[in-house]
């Protein structure tokens, strides 16, 4: 929920009136899957690990910056503009909204304000954050392991694009005899059977980070 839509506080009686509000408030916790879903872009990875350090309010361009940094392996003082708004366009208009859809954040899109929301600590024992129980020897994090895991995914949709341009090329030159609705099929289906697999090694990573901070 939107900080601008949430409803005024009522007054003591009113909100005692009914021991039903309790049970209608209550909000439905993430699932497995929307968690992964959310921690598979790095970007909203950045977003919710800014937030959780800190204590309150978090301004949308000092997240945007941040982020942005640490995209271009920089300081916020060496970004360009350029760097700026190629972050801040798709935190601002899709990743920040989706979170606080989500319940992650609290997001004020007209003032550019965020604040912690009702499902943020869902997200701690996933990210690299300090905090004084933290295991001293959890130095790998999740941010490290799905970067790499973003660089080999890279490399399967490199090889799948290669396969597909070859096939095609086979196809116009006469050296495979099939036909285009046939080989449609096949490029479809080594893009799905890939883009299946990455999201079957995100989701491995996400839950033996998660069996490991718990136990």
């Amino acid at each position: 929920m939107s900080i601008t839509d949430r409803p005024t506080p009522a007054d003591p009686e009113t909100e005692s009136a009914s021991p039903s509000d309790d049970t209608t408030a209550e909000s439905t916790a993430l699932s497995d899957d929307d968690v992964f879903h959310i921690l598979q872009t790095s970007r909203r990875r950045e977003a919710i690990r800014y937030v959780l350090q800190s204590d309150d309010t978090v301004k949308m361009g000092a997240l945007a910056e941040h982020v942005a940094a640490r995209e271009h392996d920089t300081t916020v003082a060496k970004l360009t503009s350029t760097q700026r708004q190629r972050v801040y366009i798709p935190l601002y208009q899709s990743h920040l909204p989706k979170l606080d859809k989500a319940g992650v954040i609290e997001y004020n899109k007209s003032r550019g304000i965020i604040r912690p929301g009702e499902h943020l600590e869902t997200f701690r024992p996933y990210l690299e954050v300090a905090t004084p129980d933290t295991p001293a020897d959890d130095a790998q994090s999740l941010r490290t392991r799905l970067d790499g895991q973003i660089d080999t995914d890279e490399t399967y949709y490199v090889a799948t694009a290669a396969a597909s341009v070859g096939l095609l090329l086979a196809a116009a030159f006469g050296l495979l005899p099939i036909s285009g609705l046939t080989l449609g099929t096949i490029i479809t289906t080594l893009f799905v059977l890939t883009t299946v697999a990455c999201a079957d090694d995100h989701r491995l990573i996400l839950t033996q980070v998660a069996g490991r901070r718990r136990s």
